[in-house]
């Protein structure tokens, strides 16, 4: 079973983001970089389904030079080969579901695992754009994922209000991964030896006929406004009236 997963170069969601003076987004210097949390716990899936089924794992992301960092990661996680969209500049997700779709286009896997979202923008986007495109079939926010026997399709497990969902894929399909999915495993020192030796592959939007300008830009970021203390009432009608006259809630 040939496995490709999605690994997107994003900050730390542990670290503070300061906004830039002029409103055009973050202020990327000195951030720290890691494997979008939603696309490593898709990366530990693939692994997950190479081990029981056979097969290779691929991890495809899209960033600057300094990307390749976190496909290596992936490839110490136990990926076994990884190819990295070489850009500089800002990707919508239309562009970089266009340029994940040419890559699928090339590899031919027989399921392509996505982190539902990216926790910089999280807009959710690019992987029901990139089923779009292929015609494939697409099981989002998977908590659980098993392949038939026949290994023809996948059954996948989604949490939805109220309960759980049970859908079928057929292959070749689309699956993203939730976060109760899994738990991605640590890399031993030994496997981030030898993940400086796999193959890494590098492209280009332009090698790939994609046109990376973005069709969605951000007008303006801002910090969101800051919080008023909360105030001590000392009985009900006080807190009934304050309601009322000041928070208008009812």
């Amino acid at each position: 079973m040939k496995i490709l997963c999605t690994a997107k170069r994003v900050p730390d969601p542990e670290i503070k983001l300061r906004v830039a003076g002029d409103g055009s987004g973050y202020v990327k210097d000195g951030v720290k970089w890691v494997v979008n949390p939603f696309d490593e716990i898709a990366v530990e899936e693939g692994l997950r389904l190479k081990e029981k089924h056979g097969g290779e794992v691929v991890v495809v992301s899209i960033g600057p030079g300094d990307a390749a960092q976190q496909v290596r990661q992936c490839l110490a996680m136990g990926a076994d080969r990884g190819v990295l969209v070489k850009h500089d500049g800002e990707v919508d997700s239309d562009a970089a579901a266009r340029a994940v779709a040419k890559i699928i286009g090339e590899e031919k896997p027989d399921i392509v695992i996505m982190g539902k979202q990216a926790v910089d923008y999280d807009s959710s986007q690019a992987c029901s754009i990139v089923a779009q495109l292929l015609g494939w079939g697409q099981a989002s926010y998977a908590s659980k994922i098993a392949v038939s026997d026949d290994g023809k399709s996948v059954r996948v497990t989604r949490e939805v209000d109220g309960g759980l969902e049970t859908v079928d894929v057929t292959l070749p399909g689309i699956v993203t991964a939730d976060l109760r999915l899994n738990e991605p495993r640590y890399a031993s020192l030994p496997s981030i030896m030898k993940a400086k030796k796999k193959p890494l592959k590098e492209t280009s939007f332009a090698e790939l006929g994609v046109d990376p300008t973005p069709k969605v830009k951000s007008l303006k970021v801002a910090e969101p406004p800051t919080r008023k203390a909360g105030q001590i009432v000392p009985d009900v009608a006080t807190l009934v009236k304050k309601l009322h006259d000041e928070a208008k809630v009812i």
